[in-house]
């Protein structure tokens, strides 16, 4: 999706991203002027789903996003709870509706004006074992009485 609204067909190819405007020439588009690149199933089927928000709480693993561009559109999504997969360039996140077209989107950071974190959902959340042994521990640094 474009930040000037007009919808490109876009492809990627091994070695950069390709997008067509339906011509026989190759268009380039500066990652700045992009608002989102969308991986999907099929590129004859139409985008039936129009629903921006998830509704009810995620069950998939990962972060729960809201999203705000900078042409004031927001949209919700998940996207996975690792810092070493957002780069410079941007992140993926997964649509709210899973059964669409879409798979995947590509956010480019500059497209954003807020990211705000709704919810941690899965084991980042999760409460660790504790051991009924930690209780047992030997202390390594006493007072010395005296």
């Amino acid at each position: 999706s474009h930040l000037r609204g007009e919808a490109l067909l876009e492809a990627v190819a091994p070695t950069a991203l390709d997008a067509r405007n339906g011509a026989s020439a190759d268009a380039a588009v500066d990652l700045a002027e992009i608002k989102g690149v969308y991986f999907v199933r099929d590129f004859t089927a139409p985008e039936d789903s129009t629903r921006k928000t998830f509704t009810t709480r995620p069950r998939t693993e990962g972060l729960w996003v809201r999203l705000q561009f900078r042409d004031s559109e927001v949209m919700e999504a998940m996207m996975p709870n690792d810092l070493a997969q957002i780069r410079r360039e941007g992140f993926l996140v997964t649509p709210p509706d899973t059964r669409s077209n879409t798979q995947r989107i590509f956010i480019p950071l500059g497209s954003l004006e807020t990211l705000t974190v709704l919810a941690v959902i899965g084991a980042a959340g999760r409460r660790r074992h504790v051991s009924r042994d930690a209780g047992l521990q030997v202390p390594l640094f006493e007072e010395q009485a005296g």
